[in-house]
């Protein structure tokens, strides 16, 4: 993560109401909170980070019964088939997915995730989860919207973020 202050005080230039200095700080917490839960979850699992967005996302189309090639994972994780290819290599053999052939396209693999890879996932993060669905739940509907709409307005904000830097 980039360099940001990341404390009420060091914000003050940057935002004019202090409420909203504190409210930035505590998002950057939680960012900081989440990316090293994140760090924590991948080497208990042995896993580079793209192997655990793969897995996350494997295990998420199973549940919704959503059949996952070779190209919708690359699609997915914005990586090349090349990449996915060496990815999913490194996926089978440690047992996390695994490859069959597509009902309806006999050129593709059907990939999924093992059964024993999805229960080492939801024992990793299933108490996190719970903490954070408890979280969410002592929430009132009223202060759960407006949290909502905070978060997406915050999301729009960081998906605009011109990638050519500022303009002279």
């Amino acid at each position: 993560m980039e360099n940001f202050p990341h404390e009420p005080g060091d914000l003050s230039d940057l935002v004019r109401a202090p409420h909203a200095a504190e409210v930035i700080a505590t998002l950057l917490d939680y960012r900081l909170a989440e990316e090293a839960m994140r760090r924590r979850t991948r080497d208990s699992m042995r896993m580079g980070t793209m192997d655990l967005a793969a897995l996350r996302f494997l295990i998420k189309a199973q549940g919704e019964q959503r059949i996952v090639s070779g190209r919708n994972l690359a699609d997915h994780l914005g990586m090349t088939s090349a990449s996915v290819t060496a990815l999913l290599d490194r996926l089978t053999a440690s047992g996390h997915v695994q490859r069959t052939p597509h009902p309806t396209n006999r050129r593709s693999n059907m990939i999924t995730a093992t059964p024993g890879s999805d229960e080492e996932v939801r024992q990793t993060l299933g108490a996190m989860h719970g903490r954070m669905i408890d979280a969410a739940r002592a929430l009132s509907p009223a202060d759960a919207a407006l949290i909502q709409q905070f978060l997406e307005s915050m999301t729009t904000a960081v998906d605009g973020v011109d990638l050519a830097g500022p303009s002279t």
